[in-house]
């Protein structure tokens, strides 16, 4: 697998990762987090880049996890539904604490 270099420039931060992953790939994944950082820093107002990055891990790893169990015939869409309904109320609680 060829190896990949990706810069990253978010969240005031700078730096460059390699992974044997294509750059394409890369850019890829880099791009749905921007989109999901972008989403939360206009839904939540919080301005702090580790709290933004902290909540963008979650709802990140939620996404994975909801798919995995999904695939696996682990859960229903009824659950699914569920799940998505605990965890926006677990970051909505989540933003009122660190806010």
């Amino acid at each position: 697998m060829a190896k990949g270099n990706l810069q990253i420039d978010l969240l005031g931060t700078s730096f460059t990762i390699q992974a044997d992953e294509t750059p394409d790939y890369l850019a890829a994944i880099f791009a749905h987090y921007k989109k999901t950082v972008s989403q939360i820093e206009t839904r939540s107002g919080l301005t702090e880049p580790l709290k933004i990055a902290i909540i963008a891990g979650i709802l990140l790893s939620d996404e994975l996890y909801k798919e995995k169990m999904r695939q696996s015939g682990q859960i229903s869409s009824t659950d699914l539904v569920e799940a998505e309904k605990i965890a926006l109320g677990m970051i909505s609680r989540i933003e009122q604490v660190i806010t």
